[in-house]
C-alpha cells in the first residue's frame, strides 16, 4: 500500500471522528443551553465529579457554562471563586453556593501563597480529583510604581496578571486550563502576557492551544471576539465554531419581548429591568437618532462630537436583527458606544445587557446599578463558557474519567 493510500485513509478516519465529536458536542451543548436557560442558583452542593476553580471570577459567567451543563449530569463541581472585586463574589456565591476569595492575585502571587489557596478550596495532593481552571486575566501589567517596592521574586519576576495567574495554579497540576481574553493578547500588542503563560505551562509539561471565536457563533446576542487559550498534560481539541452568519441570534431575539419602560423607570415585573436615569438633553438627543440601528445625525447632541473622528457610535442604536456590538461595562450609557435601545429613547436596562450577554433571567447579581453593568461587561458570556466546558467534558468522556 503506498504512503499516500495510508495517509488517505488516515485522513478519512480522522475525519469521521472529528464528525463524531462534533455530533456529541451539539447534543451535549444543546443539553446545557437548555438548562442555562432555565438556571436557578444553587441551594446546595453540586456533586459532580470535575472540581472547577474560577480566578478572576467576578460574578460567575465563566462558572456559569460549567455549572449549567452540570445540572443533570454531574459533571462539574464549582468549588470557589476568587476576585478584587467583593461586589460581584457576593453574586458568585449567591448562584453558586461555593467558596470565594476576595484578593488580588498579584499579592497572592508575590507573597507565595500557592500552599494557602489550595488548602482553602481544598485541592489536596493526597485525594487529588479532577480539576479544571480558569483565569480570564485582565491584560495589565503590574504597576511600574509597585515595582520599586517589591522585595521577593527578584530572579523570576512575572510583570502580568496572566503570568502570575499561570506561575500560581500550575503548583494545583490541574488537568485543563482554561483562559478567555482580548484577541490581541494573540498579536504584538499583548504578545509578552501570551508569553508568559505559555513559558510557564510548557516547562510543566502542558501543551496550549488557541483560537479567536466570535461568541455569536454560539448563540450569544452580540459579536463578541474572544481568545480562547486551552492547556493540558493530555492531547485534546478546541470547540468547534457552530452558528454560521445567518443563524446568529439577534437583539430582537434576545429583548423584544421585555416591556417598555421609559428612562429611570423600574418594571413591575423585574427589578433588573430599569435603565439609568438619563438627562433630559440625552433623551432629547437618542429621540432624533433613527430608530433599529440609526446612527448620530450631525449637528445632534454635544457639539464637540462633530470636531472629532470616532464619535460615529456615540448615541447610536442597536439594530433589531443583528447581533449587537460588544456590551461593556459602560453599556449603560448611551454616550460611551451605541448603546441606545433600538426604538425606545433610553439606554440599555440591566436585564437587556445580561440577556445580551446570555445570562438567563435566573442568574441573580449584587449591587446597584453601575455595580450590576460592572459585572455583566466584564463577564464572559455564559454561552460562550458553555462550548468551553461541553468540549473539555467531552475530552474526559474521552479518557474515560466520566
Amino acid at each position: 500500500m503506498s504512503t499516500e493510500t495510508v495517509e488517505l485513509k488516515k485522513s478519512k478516519s480522522e475525519n469521521l471522528v472529528n464528525k463524531d465529536l462534533n455530533i456529541e458536542f451539539k447534543k451535549l451543548f444543546k443539553k446545557g443551553s437548555e438548562s442555562l436557560a432555565n438556571w436557578k442558583p444553587l441551594s446546595g452542593k453540586m456533586k459532580g465529579a470535575i472540581d472547577v476553580i474560577d480566578f478572576f471570577s467576578g460574578c460567575g459567567g465563566m462558572s456559569l457554562g460549567f455549572a449549567s451543563l452540570s445540572e443533570k449530569n454531574n459533571i462539574y463541581n464549582i468549588i470557589g471563586g476568587v476576585d478584587i472585586n467583593e461586589i460581584a463574589l457576593k453574586s458568585f456565591h449567591k448562584n453558586y453556593n461555593a467558596k470565594t476569595l476576595n484578593k488580588d492575585i498579584k499579592e497572592m502571587y508575590l507573597n507565595n501563597e500557592h500552599e494557602a489557596i489550595r488548602d482553602y478550596f481544598g485541592i489536596t495532593k493526597e485525594k487529588k480529583r479532577p480539576l479544571v481552571v480558569i483565569g480570564c486575566a485582565p491584560c495589565q501589567g503590574f504597576s511600574a510604581h509597585g515595582k520599586k517596592n517589591w522585595d521577593k521574586k527578584e530572579d523570576d519576576e512575572r510583570n502580568t496578571l496572566i503570568g502570575a495567574f499561570t506561575d500560581i495554579i500550575v503548583t494545583f497540576e490541574p488537568d485543563f486550563i482554561v483562559m478567555e481574553n482580548v484577541p490581541e493578547i494573540l498579536g504584538k500588542k499583548y504578545q509578552q502576557h501570551y508569553n508568559e503563560a505559555k513559558e510557564v505551562l510548557e516547562a510543566k509539561g502542558y501543551s496550549i492551544k488557541q483560537d479567536v471565536y466570535n461568541s455569536a457563533t454560539f448563540g450569544v446576542p452580540q459579536a463578541r471576539f474572544r481568545a480562547i487559550l486551552i492547556a493540558s498534560r493530555n492531547p485534546f481539541s478546541l470547540p468547534p465554531k457552530l452558528l454560521s452568519q445567518e443563524e446568529y441570534v439577534t437583539v430582537k431575539d434576545a429583548i423584544g419581548d421585555l416591556p417598555i419602560i421609559e428612562s429611570g423607570e423600574y418594571s413591575e415585573t423585574d427589578i433588573y429591568h430599569r435603565s439609568s436615569t438619563h438627562k433630559q438633553s440625552t433623551i432629547d438627543t437618542i429621540s432624533q437618532v433613527p430608530k433599529d440601528g440609526g446612527s448620530r445625525p450631525k449637528g445632534v447632541g454635544p457639539k464637540c462630537l462633530d470636531k472629532v473622528n470616532g464619535f460615529s457610535d456615540v448615541y447610536g442604536r442597536l439594530s433589531w436583527n443583528k447581533p449587537s456590538i460588544t456590551i461593556t461595562k459602560s453599556s449603560r450609557n448611551p454616550a460611551s458606544g451605541r448603546f441606545s435601545h433600538p426604538v425606545q429613547n433610553r439606554g440599555l436596562t440591566i436585564r437587556e445587557a445580561a440577556r445580551i450577554q446570555s445570562f438567563p433571567d435566573g442568574f441573580l447579581f449584587e449591587g446597584n446599578l453601575e455595580q450590576c453593568f460592572q459585572q455583566i461587561g466584564e463577564a464572559v458570556p455564559p454561552l460562550l463558557s458553555l462550548a468551553v466546558a461541553t468540549q473539555i467534558a467531552i475530552e474526559f468522556y474521552k479518557r474515560k474519567v466520566l
